[in-house]
């Protein structure tokens, strides 16, 4: 049982076909070597609607609001290749910017698949680094100051200068205090103020942390280096302060594309705006109920705030979820319903594209260790059904509960790999590798264990026995298998290299290994993922293990305010939107065995799962995908319309207050007498039920039982009657409006006929 069937079923290469009939690629997945489009047309094959106005929007501001799962990266790398390959835009004079290494490589490499190299596709501390080295002697003289990895041992030697004792954990949230305050722009003398406008719980007195802060600044600047956040600040100092330098960066890059921007901080921004000066060729990228690194100074207001700094963008909604099925869909729309706050406002609908799956599957579990052992079992068991090891993840909301997890999988026999440890490339058994398939291609005619073998593959198995490949993995756990998941990632990139290329040779993918090298494409290594929530942002995996889902992990202790809250029910909505096909939520009641069982699923789970009561929430503002062009005052800008006061429901059969949701779409009490039409409540469910089996969606998606029975009590007439019935919205009124009404007025066979 192969989990991972592709989304949609599409094809590797889809034929010319209409995006509605199939040709259609999957937005999130792509063949690993495709063939290079043979135009600036065929680079838009296979792209949706919504995609396609993304790659063909090449001039002026765009805003892409982009849902996850709906093939962002893939709508921003076809417009930036389509702007190539038409002539439009040169490949030099872009640079896209996003925020982790590994998302920049992955869209350099697929870039580099549609023809379009020679684009810079950077992190912001990339970028800026490489201009500051450049600018530097002209701008300041001397050479740059060293750049030191980790700042951790200089502030503890600030510390100390301070006689401030700090734990270890204190010393880590010390230094994330002072990243904080540089990307945020605040001094050390402002420190305490700003932290405490922004309601941050600081590890100490804010006024130590600021002395501690200005002593790290001077020992940095006693010892000539610098740290990342003074790659920015620097940078921008260099570019206000230099005219000639600015207008040297902008005659070089005229066209900027910006993703993930909902974590650009207040620094970064600035340094967007240096780069662009008075241009508006500007692409930005962005999920504000993907916000989750507030802590980090990051903000969705700019993305919010977009049309008002640019009133006449072109603003772009991606909804089409190709990634999860209609039930995860479900799941993420629920979680993201009950959420408040201005990026809720502006929160987006998705529509699954996929066929239908599983229900999420909830557990409770009497303990932690009971917990990781259930899980750890319930993943041997899939992985015996023939789902790869490598396309299931258990996520979590602290790294401190990665370790029951590890110790479970190795008890299970099961290989897992830890996100967040060392990239691919690095360890020392692939850079031996690397080496020694180097040699080979360049003296493998001398290379007696190559005597007898012709194809690829077969060589690449031959020189890795050599670095200790064996056709079998060693048994258990540990260092020793994780070096052979290491090699035998390398011989699958070769097998699928050699099945995608006719005729390649060992040279071939010595340089298809240094250019992901470079970018830090690495292959998939043959393991369950361990990740928390926070590192798991951009993946995704056939199936998900969300565990620890319980009040003072899943919100976090911590989390005090309405806005710290709101940031954890979003962390938790990108965890369900990792999942393709299988969610498994979990929690324990006690942490460890025969511990006092006081703990209780998450309130973000109340009226999600079984059995949880009803959910609160309203629909989705930010609604159905599609394109708006610039009007000002509309769309992301648009400010949030004044609530008012809603005055209580009441049953009107009897004329008691209404409190249960599904009372109140009914609009009187479950036990009332109803006066339903069952005539037509019938033929509502035998339409419901083809509409869902049309979309692939389960029936609730289209109304859920409760809405057709107030539907058929009501028998509206025109559309105002239909609309006032709780449960239909604007987006289905305008989709089903028609064939309910005409439903209710007697037409038979409505909606029916599946040859429409």
């Amino acid at each position: 049982m192969r989990l991972s069937e592709r989304a949609c079923g599409q094809p590797a290469h889809p034929s010319r076909e209409t995006w509605q009939h199939g040709g259609v690629t999957a937005a999130t997945h792509s063949t690993l070597f495709p063939q290079v489009p043979d135009s600036a047309d065929a680079v838009l094959e296979g792209l949706d609607p919504e995609q396609r106005e993304v790659a063909t929007a090449l001039r002026g501001p765009v805003c892409v609001l982009a849902g996850a799962g709906t093939g962002k990266t893939r709508a921003i790398t076809h417009r930036i290749a389509y702007g190539v390959r038409a002539g439009i835009l040169q490949p030099t004079s872009v640079l896209a910017v996003t925020f982790t290494n590994r998302a920049a490589g992955e869209m350099r490499g697929r870039l580099r698949q549609l023809g379009a190299s020679g684009v810079q596709a950077r992190t912001f501390h990339s970028a800026a680094l490489r201009q500051l080295q450049y600018f530097w002697p002209k701008a300041i003289g001397g050479s740059l100051p060293r750049l030191v990895d980790r700042k951790i041992q200089l502030v503890a030697d600030a510390a100390a200068a301070c006689r401030i004792r700090l734990d270890r954990g204190e010393l880590r949230d010390a230094t994330a205090e002072i990243e904080w305050s540089k990307v945020t722009q605040t001094v050390p003398a402002d420190y305490a103020a700003a932290a405490a406008k922004a309601g941050r719980e600081t590890p100490r007195d804010p006024a130590e942390i600021a002395q501690l802060y200005a002593a790290y600044e001077d020992l940095k600047r006693g010892r000539g280096v610098i740290d990342f956040e003074d790659v920015l600040l620097l940078t921008v100092a260099v570019l206000q302060d230099r005219h000639d330098v600015a207008d040297q960066v902008r005659a070089q890059y005229q066209h900027f594309v910006v993703d993930e921007y909902q974590d650009v901080s207040p620094l970064q921004q600035r340094l967007l705006e240096l780069w662009l000066g008075d241009r508006d060729d500007l692409c930005v990228v962005g999920d504000a109920s993907q916000t989750i690194y507030s802590f980090t100074g990051a903000t969705p207001d700019h993305l919010l705030d977009f049309r008002v700094r640019h009133p006449g963008a072109t603003v772009v909604k991606l909804v089409r979820d190709y990634r999860s099925t209609p039930q995860v869909v479900h799941l993420a729309n629920g979680l993201l319903a009950q959420a408040r706050g201005r990026a809720a406002d502006h929160r987006l609908e998705l529509v699954s594209q996929r066929p239908v799956g599983p229900e999420p599957a909830y557990t409770e579990y009497p303990d932690e260790p009971a917990e990781a052992e259930g899980a750890a079992r319930r993943i041997r068991e899939l992985v015996d059904a023939g789902v790869p090891a490598a396309e299931i993840a258990v996520l979590f909301r602290t790294n401190s509960q990665s370790e029951t997890y590890e110790q479970a999988l190795a008890d299970a026999g099961v290989p897992y790999q830890l996100r967040g440890a060392e990239r691919f490339f690095d360890r020392p058994e692939v850079r031996k590798a690397h080496s020694a398939l180097r040699a080979a291609a360049r003296f493998g005619g001398n290379d007696s264990l190559l005597d007898d073998v012709v194809d690829l593959p077969s060589q690449v198995r031959a020189v890795l026995s050599g670095e200790g490949w064996t056709s079998e993995p060693p048994a258990g756990s540990g260092a020793v298998r994780e070096r052979w998941e290491s090699l035998a990632a390398l011989v699958g990139l070769a097998q699928d290299f050699a099945a995608a290329r006719a005729g390649v040779t060992l040279s071939d993918l010595v340089v298809e290994l240094d250019e992901r090298a470079g970018a830090q494409h690495a292959p998939t290594v043959q393991g369950v993922t361990l990740a928390s929530l926070h590192s798991a942002k951009g993946l995704e995996w056939d199936v998900v293990f969300l565990v620890g889902v319980a009040e003072g992990m899943m919100p976090i202790t911590y989390a005090k305010t309405d806005e710290q809250i709101e940031e954890e029910r979003r962390l938790l909505y990108v965890g369900v939107t990792r999942a393709r096909e299988r969610l498994h939520l979990s929690w324990a009641l006690a942490r460890s065995p025969g511990g006092r069982p006081s703990r209780r699923p998450s309130r973000f789970l109340k009226g999600l799962r079984p059995g949880s009561g009803a959910a609160g929430g309203q629909a989705a503002a930010g609604g159905a995908g599609g394109v708006e062009r610039g009007r000002g005052g509309v769309g992301v800008a648009a400010p949030a319309p004044r609530r008012t006061p809603r005055t209580p429901a009441r049953c009107r059969v009897c004329g008691r207050t209404l409190t249960d949701a599904g009372e109140m779409k009914l609009m009187r009490c479950e036990d009332c007498p109803s006066d339903m039409d069952e005539g037509v409540y019938e033929r509502l469910r035998e339409w419901r039920a083809v509409q869902a089996g049309r979309s692939g969606q389960p029936a609730f998606c289209v109304f859920t039982d409760k809405t057709l029975m107030a539907i058929a009590e009501s028998v509206p007439e025109d559309e105002r009657e239909l609309a006032r019935i709780p449960g239909v919205g604007a987006r289905k009124l305008n989709r089903y409006g028609a064939d309910v009404l005409a439903i209710c007025a007697g037409q038979e066979g409505v909606g029916l006929d599946e040859g429409d």
